[in-house]
């Protein structure tokens, strides 16, 4: 069983940034690969980046791309999302996920084998 302990949402100005962290626990962290979910009151779960075991392929909803950067740094067992150009459609409860199998590219919410608990992100216009 693994352990997601997101941190860093908060409350920023259009147009400002925030960095999101992961924190894994309890599996061999840099054998899966990880991404981030979203979520906006009344709205669809929504795909926002995924990142594969050694961090060398990533992928990005359209709606972030350019804007949003996804990371891991295995040797600390953390994952990030750094995030600028907020805009206030990109509020929403952000949640880190871990694939359900090892060396599977996560891509949709079918290959996810965890959730975190979620951090709030919300941007004022």
């Amino acid at each position: 069983q693994v352990t997601l302990v997101e941190s860093g949402g908060g409350l920023v100005q259009a147009g400002g940034s925030l960095r999101l962290s992961c924190a894994a626990s309890g599996r061999t962290f840099s054998s899966y690969s990880m991404g981030w979910f979203r979520q906006a009151p009344g709205k669809e779960r929504q795909f926002v980046a995924s990142i594969s075991s050694g961090g060398t392929r990533t992928s990005y909803a359209d709606s972030v791309k350019g804007r949003f950067t996804i990371s891991r740094d295995n040797a600390k067992n953390t994952m990030y999302l750094q995030m600028d150009s907020l805009k206030p459609e990109d509020t929403a409860a952000y949640y880190c996920v871990v694939a359900r199998a090892i060396f599977l590219y996560l891509n949709s919410e079918a290959d996810i084998g965890s959730w975190g608990q979620g951090t709030q992100v919300t941007v004022s216009s």
